[in-house]
């Protein structure tokens, strides 16, 4: 296949797929705990900038929830992330491409750059492994930029999932989907490589532990404290008939407004 040909399928897998996944997520029954409200980009309260860890397997999780939070997602180089990564374009991310074995300087660079105004979202095992084994470039970058990490702990109820190396996993329609994010993380600056280490341990284990915990909620379906359901940016329209609808009870409520107004005035005089 031509270059061309190859980027025109990108392009159309990745429109195509982003509508796709927005629609499919839209039948999950998603929860959210957030220890920190003001580390959520979709609340008013929302601090950052921050890099939002997430473990490769749920990459897809964040694309259609939270689409249009200015962002800056970064993914492989490889060329099966292609269409991927037209999937993230097309649901307002920005996108970084790299990783540490291709590319890895540059999008260093890249990501350090874009943090300025955005917030980063980072797949701290990948593009190859192993899973859920943190990497040290998360912790350089917060260490140098002086940016908070912010663990995201995501899990699906009994998920089907790919033979691949990170067992992507992939919501069942009409499942539970769960998210646990801790508080912001802040990074001691300028970390030589044992500083380095013992964080990449540290944040490692709290990934794990949160992750642990959401796929264990998502399975029980129980309720936690401060629960409550993701906020969109940029809702999805409403039904035809349901618009109609609520213009015709707005129609009704002005028509009763301007009634008790005239009568008021009626009165008066």
């Amino acid at each position: 296949m031509s270059d061309q040909s190859s980027t025109f399928t990108a392009r159309l897998g990745g429109f195509l797929g982003a509508a796709i996944t927005q629609l499919w997520q839209s039948s999950i029954d998603i929860q959210l705990a957030q220890y920190d409200i003001t580390r959520d980009p979709t609340q008013p309260e929302f601090q950052g900038p921050n890099i939002y860890l997430l473990w490769h397997e749920y990459i897809t999780f964040p694309i259609g929830l939270w689409r249009n939070c200015n962002a800056a997602l970064l993914m492989s180089r490889h060329r099966d992330a292609d269409v991927l990564a037209r999937v993230a374009y097309h649901a307002g991310f920005d996108v970084v491409r790299g990783s540490t074995s291709r590319g890895g300087a540059t999008a260093i660079r890249e990501l350090q750059e874009k943090a300025k105004n955005m917030n980063l979202a980072i797949t701290p095992d990948g593009p190859r492994g192993p899973r859920r084994k943190m990497s040290a470039g998360p912790i350089f970058l917060s260490s140098r930029l002086q940016i908070p990490l912010v663990c995201m702990g995501i899990g699906y109820d009994r998920p089907w999932r790919t033979k691949t190396w990170d067992r992507f996993a992939i919501a069942r329609p009409f499942s539970r989907g769960r998210i646990i994010g801790s508080p912001a993380m802040q990074m001691p600056p300028d970390l030589d490589r044992a500083g380095i280490e013992h964080y990449r341990l540290r944040v490692e284990r709290m990934m794990n532990f949160l992750s642990d915990e959401a796929e264990t909620w998502a399975v029980n379906g129980d309720r936690r404290i401060g629960q409550r359901p993701p906020r969109s940016l940029h809702p999805a329209p409403l039904p035809r008939n349901v618009r109609r609808r609520q213009e015709e009870e707005r129609r009704q409520l002005r028509l009763a407004e301007e009634e008790a107004i005239s009568l008021k005035i009626h009165r008066a005089a």
